[in-house]
């Protein structure tokens, strides 16, 4: 597979990673198999998909523990990204930025993971009571220390830009100086995909004008852009789509123009798929963006994998470009 280097560290990994979450945490439990999640896991490392973005929340800690039986074969063909700042509650989340956390939170995941160190280290969220500098600065130390190689930080949604009527991800860009000023940051992940592309207005120039990675979170409009959504065919009670505006059957049917353009240009490229073509649009928005879907079976994790492969044309970007807005609150 192409390689793609972030950050000034230079990092390298794959054009195309793999989300780990949907294995242990958010999506259909029912479907949720640790043998089929590590063959997937496996496939893509094959693939040369070499990045493995998980988080000790997803579970939580369960998802750092399945990939922990991956990496104690094939540390040295992966590239191990998880967070921390994240604490998961009966009934909520919340953010935990304090030194001491951040440090003992680490040392939880390398023992999970079965690794002496984490190739890229995220805050998944800022601490509210806890200055950022702060945060930021303890999980500097743990790349003194050696237990990390470099850092990131993952995006607040647009949503919240939204409801504060400010520009879309304005407090992220405000972050991301701030902490810049402490130790240089590697990588911004963020959602950004066909039916989401908020993040090129302010939050992918920003990356890119500094040399950051850019990591895209959900490319796939949560399984939506593959077109293997069935239109009202409902959720699993757990499933985080099951509260999600967009994925009631109304607006399912309302967006089903958009996976038809996507369907368009793939036919054009021969055996493409949908899904191909929506990650090949991301790829084509800079050397520095790697989309990172998540997968828990083989068969999409072979799917994502040939995405680099699909060579989109200017018209082809343009098509997709021109597709019509998703409709629906995405709040």
């Amino acid at each position: 597979m192409e390689r793609r280097t972030i950050g000034a560290a230079a990092l390298e990994v794959g054009a195309v990673g793999l989300g780990c979450m949907p294995m242990s945490w958010a999506y259909s439990s029912s479907e949720q198999r640790g043998e089929e999640s590590l063959r997937a896991a496996h496939l893509a490392l094959d693939h040369g998909m070499t990045l493995l973005d998980t988080a000790d929340m997803y579970g939580p800690f369960t998802n750092e523990l399945l990939l922990g039986r991956v990496l104690r074969e094939r540390r040295a063909d992966a590239f191990l990204s998880t967070k921390c700042g994240l604490l998961v509650g009966d009934q909520h989340i919340v953010a935990n930025g304090r030194p001491g956390y951040v440090k003992r939170a680490c040392d939880a995941s390398l023992r999970r993971l079965q690794t002496d160190s984490i190739d890229l280290y995220q805050l998944h969220r800022a601490d509210p009571e806890v200055p950022v500098e702060e945060t930021w600065g303890a999980m500097a130390e743990l790349v003194s220390a050696g237990k990390v190689r470099a850092l990131g930080l993952c995006a607040v949604g647009a949503r919240a830009d939204r409801r504060a009527g400010t520009r879309l991800y304005e407090s992220t860009v405000r972050q991301l100086e701030r902490v810049q000023q402490v130790f240089p940051v590697s990588s911004v992940q963020a959602e950004l995909s066909v039916w989401s592309p908020e993040a090129l207005e302010t939050l992918l120039p920003w990356c890119e004008a500094r040399g950051v990675g850019f990591l895209a979170a959900m490319p796939l409009g949560n399984g939506y852009l593959t077109g293997a959504l069935t239109t009202g065919g409902g959720f699993e009670p757990d499933d985080v789509r099951a509260r999600h505006p967009r994925f009631t059957a109304e607006m399912m049917a309302a967006n089903q123009p958009i996976v038809a353009g996507l369907r368009r240009v793939a036919r054009r490229h021969g055996n493409a798929t949908p899904a191909q073509v929506a990650l090949a649009w991301l790829l084509a928005q800079g050397r520095h963006v790697v989309p990172v879907p998540g997968a828990k079976k083989t068969y999409w994790v072979a799917e994502n994998a040939g995405a680099p492969r699909v060579a989109l044309t200017p018209g082809d970007v343009a098509e997709i470009n021109a597709l019509p807005s998703a409709v629906g609150s995405w709040d």
